[in-house]
């Protein structure tokens, strides 16, 4: 009964991964962030929405350890938090949706075509 109850709980944590990357604006946001850190407001010029609605997405990828932050000065950058392991699970993502017949490119460094 222990490993049934162990192996919910580990769906529950991947549904809540899987639940921060459903957002078109936060799969976004993670691109701009595989080319390298970005402060809050170069994101908000990027994605033309408001700041709110950038930081709101940030605490969401921040809060499942998708992304870091740090303080320079006044401004706040944020940077992936696993460059390498979050482009395999976006190269992969590419990978099956080509599989299906949709080619869409989610890793700045990688094509699925």
């Amino acid at each position: 009964m222990e490993q049934v109850s162990t192996e919910v709980h580990n769906m529950h944590v991947a549904a809540k991964l899987f639940r921060a990357l459903d957002d078109p604006s936060r799969l976004v946001i993670l691109h701009h962030l595989l080319t390298g850190p970005h402060r809050v407001k170069d994101l908000v010029e990027h994605l033309s929405i408001s700041q709110s609605t950038v930081s709101q997405h940030l605490a969401v990828l921040k809060s499942n350890g998708l992304v870091q932050v740090r303080a320079e000065g006044r401004a706040s950058v944020y940077s992936v938090t696993n460059p390498e392991t979050l482009t395999a699970l976006l190269i992969s993502a590419e990978r099956l949706l080509a599989e299906n017949g949709q080619i869409v490119e989610l890793c700045p460094e990688h094509s699925a075509s």
